[in-house]
């Protein structure tokens, strides 16, 4: 968290996005499913525009979830067909933007072709300003779990005695990232459903009752003054 020298309003660092509503879109305007998450990846990059015109320096999205893969296998299908089209055929265009690319999750579960581009994608913008986490086959508490069984072999029981919260935080697939600062979620539900459970313990929470695709800079915006005007006091 800064504080922008020009407008004089606190700036979060890190912010996390739940970009739900893609299928009510859809379903609103008369549209097959998987045209509303085409418009969501298109409103993704609009969005990550205006998280660089404000001085955000992190963004982290919650593209699939762990129980997203109990969805109809057509969807599931599609989606990866959509995160193929990102880290492959439109790649270029991520580069394009020069944000650093990297993706966290349970990734061993992703299609074949998709876990090659993976590295190779995260490689080629890993020395760009900006970072865009792709939370991508993602639970929270899938990775805290992870995170335990790692912990567990690699340290004594002596050692694991000693582990502190900031210790435990390495063992976490956001590991080297800041927590965020303020999470925004689309659609109007108002629950967290999983999503960076250890690391949004102070985040800011902002819910909005717009779909993602529909989603507008003005509301965006809108939302960082109100961030700008809240106390956070990390329960001081």
């Amino acid at each position: 968290m800064r504080e922008d020298n020009r407008s004089k309003k606190i700036i979060p660092e890190t912010i996390g996005i739940i970009m739900d509503g893609n299928r009510r879109f859809a379903r609103a305007k008369g549209l097959p499913l998987f045209k509303g998450h085409a418009a969501g990846f298109e409103k993704l990059k609009e969005f990550l525009r205006w998280s660089r015109e404000a001085g955000i320096r992190t963004v982290i999205i919650y593209a699939f979830s762990t129980e997203n893969w109990n969805r109809a296998k057509g969807e599931v299908n599609y989606l990866m067909k959509l995160l193929e089209r990102m880290v492959i055929d439109k790649a270029g265009e991520l580069k394009r933007e020069k944000f650093r690319v990297k993706f966290i999750g349970q990734l061993e579960r992703l299609p074949e072709k998709i876990k090659i581009a993976i590295p190779k994608l995260e490689e080629e913008t890993k020395h760009n300003k900006e970072t865009l986490v792709v939370a991508m086959s993602y639970g929270g508490r899938a990775e805290i779990v992870e995170a335990i069984k790692k912990l567990s072999k690699e340290k004594t029981k002596d050692e694991i005695a000693m582990i502190d919260e900031e210790d435990f935080g390495k063992y976490l697939w956001t590991a080297g990232f800041k927590d965020p600062e303020l999470i925004i979620r689309t659609s109007g539900e108002m629950r967290t459903s999983n999503f960076l459970p250890w690391q949004s313990v102070y985040s800011e929470w902002y819910f909005t009752k717009t779909l993602w695709p529909a989603f507008t800079k003005s509301e965006f915006l809108k939302i960082l003054e109100n961030f700008s005007k809240r106390e956070r006091r990390h329960g001081k």
